[in-house]
Parts: C-alpha cells; structure tokens; sequence
C-alpha cells in the first residue's frame, strides 16, 4: 500500500499551524490578565516594581488617558487590580459608611459599590486623613478590605457579596487609620498599632478568623509623650531571608521579624522614634527600614538580614537622617536606592554603604510611593503632578505630567497601562 506522504505533510504542518495560532490566542488572551495583576498597593512584589514594559511616558487630561472615572466620597487607598477588576476603598467624610468599589479596567465603569461598615461611633481622624487610606489586597475571586479598628471584610470578587466581617481588632488609631493588609499563603496578616494596644495578626483568609496574634513589647512603650509617637501607620511585608519568607513589621519603636506561618518573633531592631507610613523595601542582603521620627526628622536604616534575637548594635550597616520620607516608601532600582522626602527631594543613595550619589529637589509635596518600571522611575507629588526620571548615576528627566487635583494614592500597573487616583477620580493611562 502507497502513502501519500505529501499529502500527510501538509496537513501535520496546517495542524501544528493552528495549534500554534490557538496558543498564540491563548497567550494573548491571558497574558493580559496576568500583566494586570496588582494585588497589593506596592504590586506583586510588595516594594514599587514591575517588569511590564511599554507604559506611558506622556500624559495630560486630553492626552493619553483611556478613561477617567468619578469615585464618590473620600479615600486615599491605592488602587488594586486582578483580571479585568480594579478595587480601592472610599468612605463618607465623617465615617459613617465605609465602601468598596470596583471599576471595570476596559471600560472604566463601575461594577460594584458596596456598603461594608457603618460604624456607630467612628474614631475621630487627622486632617490629611481618610477613613478609607489603608489599600485592599487582592487574589483570585477574593478581595479583603480593611479600615483599620472599624472593620476588616472579605469579598467575593465577582457577586460582591460579603464573604465575611470583622470589626473586633481594635485600637485607638488616635489619627486615623493607614495600615493595610497583606496576604501570605492561607493568611490574611493585618498591622493595628494605637495609642493602647500595638498588635499584628494572621487571620484565616477564609474565615476571618485568628490565627496568632503577636503583641509588641509593652515595656517600649512606657512614659512615651506625646501619644502620637506610640502609633505605626506601616504596612508588613513578607521578605526572602536566605531563602525563607519573613514577616517583616516595623513599628513604633522597633522593628522585628516574624516566622509567617505562626508570628513567632526571630529578631528585633530597637530605635527611639515613632513609625512613619513608608514601607520596607530590601535588596542585596539588607532591609531598608524607615524608623520614623518627626516629618523632616526622620530616620532609615540599613539592616543586614539574617539576624537573631536582638541585633540593634550588630547589624545596622548605615543610616540616613537628612531628607528621609515620611510618607512616601523608596524603590530600589539595581544597585541605586532612590528615596523622596514628604517635601520633595529626590536622593539617589548607593544601597550598600550609603553613599549618596547625587540629590535633586521636585516641586511640591509628595507622599505617593516610587514606582520603577519599564527602566523608568515614576513620582508623583500631591498637586497632581508626576515626574518620570531615567535612574542612574545623575539626575535625569524624561517627561512631567500634570492632572487635575490631589494626588496621594501610589500608582498601580495594569498591563501597559498606568491607574492612578486623584482625590476624586480614578484614571487609566496608556500609550494611544
């Protein structure tokens, strides 16, 4: 019997043809979904990077924005995005009605608006505060928002249904609270720090329930005056130590790290000032720790990792105590670590010896946290106006955008696109 082996050919090569194309489509089609992902306000690594590339350079009100979309009320939390969802929290000025709110990526339109709390009494609250600052975190089909001691919920990402409530961890925020939630593996880890009580938790992500809970060491704390300086307004992040996650917290008075799984303490830095709001960022065996202090007094820390028990006078490799942020959390980008002060100087610091390379004063004020992306870093101040530097040994600029309004919240990757929140709106930016 005679093959047409022509024949089979040609049809083994249209078959691996379209077996191609349909991968090809598949990957399209998902790898949208997963560039994105944004689920925690610094994104997938928790410390202001992305390895997304194409982002807008250039934009304006008339330039470059997909959509612009009003969100109601007040809220300062920083956008966080799964698929084709974007969630961020709001809340009535007063406190009495504490929302979460989804948008539609594509469209811009809003998909849910749910009503979580309406706390009886809210807790009196700074002035550059909202009772919606602290960013939600989000996974597949569950998003988990937070208002620090007056209410924690998850929620169903596609019903929006409350899949659970928990308005019993308490404290006397005193200013309002900042904090936000972080997940790891089973856990939802939440930081509230007060006048009264400092704690961290691990809630069960599916029930709400404890887990552990870890008290900081009330003999810090101890005829401290003012009040204020007994608060933390920081967000935990999880860090690879020689290849083991850590729980890393740092709060008023000292930071510590933790086993995540269980919150047992492993190691403790001791400092004498009270917590800012920048976040933790790590990088080439060190923890770059803001330990607080008055805005303008601030100071950072570079601790080496992998410590035991206490280790404050062995493994501070440096300090930094002039043009420290208060607000706004660093990015370290290669062997640069690049930090903006709440009024506005921008310092470019080797990350190993602290050498600072060169220093540059933006306008305005700015609490935004950096974001590096697409070999750009980004920084926004809160008149609206976004400054994109190329990094490196000095200081180079290669756009400024401006948009209507307050601009607080830290910017969040979408794909080839930038999602940004003003006081009263929320943006899509991208590259037409």
């Amino acid at each position: 019997m005679k093959f047409n082996t022509t024949s089979n050919k040609t049809q083994a090569i249209s078959l691996f043809l379209l077996v191609v194309a349909m991968m090809l489509l598949s990957v399209q089609a998902t790898g949208a979904s997963d560039n994105a992902n944004w689920p925690d306000w610094r994104g997938p690594t928790g410390d202001g990077q992305s390895e997304v590339t194409g982002l807008p350079l250039h934009w304006s009100e008339t330039r470059n924005i997909v959509w612009k979309t009003p969100i109601h009320d007040l809220g300062y939390s920083t956008p966080v995005l799964w698929d084709d969802q974007v969630w961020l929290t709001t809340a009535t000025m007063k406190g009495k009605t504490l929302y979460a709110v989804c948008i539609d990526l594509r469209s811009g339109r809003i998909i849910h608006d749910i009503e979580v709390f309406h706390p009886e009494r809210p807790q009196r609250i700074h002035r550059n505060n909202s009772y919606a600052t602290p960013s939600a975190v989000i996974e597949e089909g569950f998003v988990y928002v937070h208002y620090g001691t007056h209410g924690t919920a998850c929620l169903d990402t596609e019903t929006g249904r409350v899949v659970w409530r928990r308005d019993d961890l308490n404290c006397n925020h005193l200013q309002g609270p900042v904090s936000s939630p972080i997940l790891y593996e089973d856990l939802l880890i939440l930081a509230l720090e007060g006048t009264d009580v400092q704690f961290v938790v691990g809630l069960d992500k599916k029930t709400g329930k404890n887990v552990w809970r870890y008290d900081r060491p009330r003999e810090l704390y101890e005829n401290i005056e003012p009040l204020y300086l007994l608060k933390s307004y920081h967000t935990p992040v999880i860090v690879k130590v020689n290849g083991t996650p850590q729980l890393i917290n740092n709060g008023a008075m000292l930071v510590t790290g933790h086993e995540p799984p269980t919150g047992r303490e492993l190691w403790r830095v001791r400092y004498r000032d009270d917590n800012p709001i920048s976040r933790i960022v790590s990088g080439h065996g060190l923890l770059f720790i803001n330990s607080g202090g008055n805005p303008g007094a601030s100071h950072l820390l570079a601790v080496r990792q992998g410590g035991l028990g206490d280790v404050t006078d062995t493994h501070v490799v440096w300090k930094m105590t002039k043009d420290v942020p208060h607000e706004s959390s660093p990015v370290l980008a290669g062997d640069l670590l690049y930090l903006m002060s709440d009024k506005g100087v921008l310092t470019c610091k080797q990350a190993l010896s602290g050498k600072t390379i060169w220093s540059q004063r933006l306008e305005g004020d700015h609490g935004a946290s950096l974001l590096y992306a697409d070999n750009r870093i980004y920084m926004s101040n809160k008149e609206g106006k976004t400054t994109v530097i190329k990094p490196g040994g000095r200081f180079q600029v290669l756009a400024v955008n401006q948009l209507d309004g307050f601009l607080g919240a830290s910017p969040a990757v979408a794909g080839k696109s930038l999602v940004l929140r003003t006081k009263t709106h929320l943006y899509r930016v991208e590259n037409k």
